[in-house]
């Protein structure tokens, strides 16, 4: 699917809405839950999800009857160059007209919450979470913690 797409063009002001160079990208990072603000997270960590791949991401936004595209990009706030991290997502907000493509979706932010709304419940994240979830919550809660201030900064 992303291999068969055409190069972008440099971009220029008399871009249409529906060429791929005016799309809105999405990188993984913007709704990890390992990340902060200064990572690249781009809502509130309570809305993100732990870890997404990009192809769960494609997965959600192709099923909200969204035009996606994939492009093998690494984030440039991205520490680590493993290939688990790799991934650029495009995809297009508005027609030709300016009018939004899916009104449900009539900003970036909008699709950032549905995803981190919809990718916990892929079945792929359903199967390792049922179990172990339940048995890490009533273990941390029962351990004190005392720790001093330490460092701030």
């Amino acid at each position: 699917m992303a291999a068969a797409a055409p190069p972008l063009n440099p971009w220029t002001p008399d871009k249409k809405h529906s060429d791929r160079e005016r799309w809105v990208c999405i990188y993984p990072a913007y709704i990890n839950s390992k990340k902060t603000q200064q990572e690249g997270r781009k809502i509130s960590k309570e809305l993100c999800v732990e870890n997404p791949a990009y192809t769960e991401i494609r997965d959600v936004l192709a099923a909200a009857n969204l035009i996606v595209g994939v492009e093998n990009k690494l984030y440039s706030r991205e520490k680590s160059k493993e290939l688990a991290f790799r991934g650029r997502i495009r995809v297009q907000l508005k027609n030709d007209d300016g009018t939004p493509f899916n009104p449900e979706f009539p900003t970036r932010n909008s699709l950032l919450l549905h995803l981190g709304k919809m990718i916990p419940q892929l079945k792929s994240r359903q199967g390792g979470k049922a179990g172990g979830e339940a048995s890490t919550s009533t273990a941390t809660s029962s351990v004190p913690h005392k720790k001093g201030k330490g460092k701030r900064r």
